[in-house]
């Protein structure tokens, strides 16, 4: 029988074309399964494995480029861990700049009041909700799946009293009496028509695409922000959308406008404030 070692040095060689950390990833896997930590793993390198069969298993799974996330039911963002599954968006590490704008905003507010449009596993609401102390949040999604998902996540996390999930397409399921102070999103914003990677087609469609152009549903968000007269929408966005946006919003009373980049410094996102 292999040790602990031996196997994810066999393992990690089966994964040097899916990801740039493959002994990391066979290491990841082997947790997974053992349901240890990393440091228990690595003062036990010299055991024998005793899971080699399951560990074998997970990594032929893997190599498919099947989303490791999926396979753990595990992501991490802001610093934290948080459930996943298949059939609802894996978190990305550029929605924390979008964590951290809103942060910033929302703490020169007493008792501020949100809606997240398109909640997905929850992340961004539970991560604001963990952030700021007196705040409320209707966190909306179309997908029932996300929604119970996202759930999970406030309970884990210990902020379900702060958050309302609600199945809405954008706010229409929404009393229009609710006065909010901030909308954020992270819609889907990718073109129709454009080709994805194959690791990414295991993330459910309607998470990703957008419409024809791809900006359609933040255009909606837009106009409902102004509509329900929101001070403050914070969005994600695709890398090539910020002059179509940026022209599509000259038509609203604005207070400031400003874009961010991603960590690859791809135009990623935007802050908007209306003249109320």
């Amino acid at each position: 029988m292999a040790t602990y070692k031996e196997v994810i040095k066999k393992y990690s060689s089966q994964l040097r074309d899916i990801t740039h950390i493959p002994q990391k990833e066979v290491e990841i896997l082997l947790l997974s399964i053992l349901k240890q930590n990393v440091i228990w793993l690595h003062l036990n390198m010299n055991e024998q494995c005793t899971c080699e069969e399951k560990l074998a298993s997970l990594v032929q799974k893997r190599a498919t480029q099947y989303p490791i996330e999926y396979i753990t039911n595990k992501a991490s963002f802001y610093g934290e861990i948080f459930v996943v599954q298949e059939g609802v968006l894996i978190p990305r590490p550029e929605t924390e700049i979008l964590v951290e704008n809103a942060e910033y905003i929302l703490k020169t507010f007493d008792s501020p009041k949100i809606v997240e449009i398109g909640t997905g596993s929850g992340i961004i609401s539970v991560m604001l909700a963990l952030l700021i102390d007196d705040i409320q949040i209707i966190a909306v999604d179309i997908n029932e799946k996300a929604l119970d998902l996202a759930k999970q996540n406030a309970i884990k996390h210990g902020v379900e009293e702060k958050i309302t999930f609600i199945k809405s397409d954008i706010l229409t399921s929404i009393d229009e009496d609710i006065k909010f102070d901030m909308i954020i999103s992270n819609p889907p914003y990718i073109a129709n028509d454009f080709k994805l990677g194959k690791n990414v087609m295991y993330e459910p469609s309607n998470a990703l695409f957008g419409g024809v152009k791809g900006d359609e549903l933040l255009e909606k968000i837009i106009d409902v922000t102004y509509e329900r007269k929101v001070q403050y929408l914070l969005c994600e966005m695709g890398y090539d959308q910020k002059k179509p946006l940026e022209k599509y919003m000259q038509k609203l009373p604005i207070k400031s406008l400003e874009f961010y980049q991603d960590y690859e410094k791809f135009d990623r996102g935007f802050t908007l404030e209306l003249k109320l």
